[in-house]
């Protein structure tokens, strides 16, 4: 072949080459306004369509749907979160842009080659939607105020002298860290459906009905007027002795005490008092005939206590020096069903 022919060859491949290059050139050209095959913003197909047509269907499919309230819903309250308050916002132009942005991805020649065979970009593109978090703790705080029940734990009114038992109901509490992440769902979701019901869990007392009897294996209730000591156990009446109290100006004391201190034959601290003439300021030793603290002792308060008596005519009056007299049988009796620290509400 001569130089000459080869030479127009290679003038016609160039020129050929040229042309295809120019071709590829100004289809691509076409097509960079169009947003390829096969691409969405959010769930919105935006396939084909220049950045101002998918801007004005991205605003139709989903500024519209976000402009709904979010409804929180439970046990027949209603709350309500809306856009304006979560300052709701959506950069439409700037995700469109990235669509865009992604249909055009690759050198030219893969770009037509693709375009001429229409072949999908398959590109998803997040929809950029911008919210206050704090508006939605502040409906969660609200939902939570108005729902929350604190559990009830069982108990009796022993300041008042009731052994009543006072029963234990469950509590609620709102699932919160649910509640925030449907309403952030819900807000930013663009289907009809914009209703959140809101979960709550229930809260166990500490102290049951049932565990409350056990914690108080026994109370005694005093009361002066009637003469008379009641022992409860397991918060039941279980018997009601006959005492004497303290006598006008040295009064058994009123109020809720609890058992101190607790003695067999115990000995007998006397008080430096006018009534104790030459035995004031000494110590009787227990099971002796001076002793008037007979058999057991539980002391509750300041020297005063609950013991047996050998005066046991006595049983019915005020007639002690401030103590809680008991006969003799029934103070041993009493004494081994009643522990240290045990309630003593006096009345």
């Amino acid at each position: 072949m001569s130089s000459r022919a080869a030479l127009a060859g290679f003038l016609v491949t160039v020129l050929l080459l040229g042309g295809l290059g120019l071709g590829a050139y100004f289809y691509d050209r076409s097509k960079a306004a169009t947003i390829g095959a096969d691409v969405r913003v959010g769930n919105v197909d935006v396939s084909g369509l220049t950045p101002a047509q998918a801007s004005a269907k991205l605003r139709r499919a989903v500024l519209e749907p976000l402009n709904q309230p979010v409804i929180v819903r439970a046990r027949g309250k209603r709350f309500t979160l809306t856009p304006k308050a979560a300052a709701v916002g959506i950069d439409v132009e700037g995700s469109v842009r990235a669509a865009l942005e992604r249909s055009h991805r690759g050198h030219l020649l893969a770009r037509t080659w693709r375009n001429l065979r229409g072949e999908p970009v398959g590109a998803r593109v997040d929809l950029d939607i911008a919210y206050d978090e704090r508006a939605i703790g502040r409906v969660v705080r609200r939902v939570a105020k108005a729902l929350d029940k604190p559990a009830v734990d069982a108990r009796v009114d022993l300041d008042q002298g009731d052994v009543t038992p006072q029963p234990s109901s469950a509590g609620r509490r709102v699932m919160v860290r649910q509640l925030r992440t449907d309403l952030r769902e819900r807000l930013l979701e663009t289907s009809a459906d914009k209703t959140v019901r809101a979960r709550t869990r229930a809260v166990e007392p500490k102290v049951t009905t049932d565990q409350l009897a056990e914690r108080y294996p026994a109370i005694l209730i005093v009361k002066r007027g009637s003469f008379q000591l009641q022992l409860y156990r397991n918060l039941k009446l279980q018997k009601t002795y006959g005492i004497a109290v303290g006598q006008v100006g040295l009064e058994t004391p009123a109020g809720l005490y609890s058992v101190q201190n607790k003695a067999v034959d115990p000995a007998w601290s006397v008080p430096n008092s006018d009534w104790a003439g030459d035995l004031a300021g000494t110590v009787v030793p227990g099971g002796t005939p001076q002793n008037p603290l007979k058999a057991r002792w539980m002391g509750i308060y300041d020297g005063a206590g609950i013991h047996g008596t050998s005066d046991e005519g006595s049983i019915g009056s005020a007639a002690s020096h401030g103590c809680i007299r008991m006969r003799v049988a029934d103070v041993v009796e009493l004494y081994d069903q009643v522990p240290v620290n045990a309630p003593v509400y006096i009345s």
